[in-house]
């Protein structure tokens, strides 16, 4: 409650960016051979996202990103895969809390693209609203949804 002048108690009005847990929220299941990523405590099946993103197309933003912005020195790039990346096939991003996007789908693209001097790549951008459906589990969801609520309430202004 915000109290005005007066004393009188007013109800806050909510941030329009917080989310609610939905308590029907159902995990992305990890089939065989599906591919997945893990974001720290957030693991996304990619198998299913890059299906969701070729079926909604017109509803995902896509756009160039900049290799140096989300490259990282990675221990664990497979050097053998590595030549036959297609680079035309767009990275995703992940928008982590408002405005702050991670890459969870595309390190070998960047790491080739780096190597070969570009300076950007395609890439797709999922809102969070877009992405949280892929987490794979509800206690990932859940921590998600409050990670996401306490940069919000902390202040965090999307970029």
């Amino acid at each position: 409650m915000a109290t005005m002048s007066g004393g009188i108690s007013m109800p806050r009005k909510k941030n329009p960016l917080m989310m609610n847990i939905d308590k029907n929220f159902v995990p992305a299941s990890i089939d065989e051979g599906d591919e997945y990523f893990p974001n720290g405590i957030f693991v996304f099946n990619i198998t299913k996202m890059l299906k969701f993103i070729n079926e909604n197309t017109s509803d995902i933003e896509c756009g160039t990103i900049s290799v140096e912005k989300y490259r990282r020195e990675l221990s664990n790039i497979n050097e053998s895969y590595l030549d036959s990346v297609d680079l035309t096939s767009p990275v995703i991003l992940a928008e982590i809390c408002p405005g702050m996007y991670n890459l969870i789908d595309g390190h070998h693209r960047i790491e080739k693209a780096y190597r070969m001097g570009l300076e950007s790549i395609p890439a797709y951008k999922l809102k969070a609203r877009q992405h949280i459906q892929f987490l794979t589990s509800i206690e990932t969801y859940r921590s998600y949804v409050e990670y996401w609520n306490s940069k919000i309430a902390d202040g965090h202004k999307p970029f």
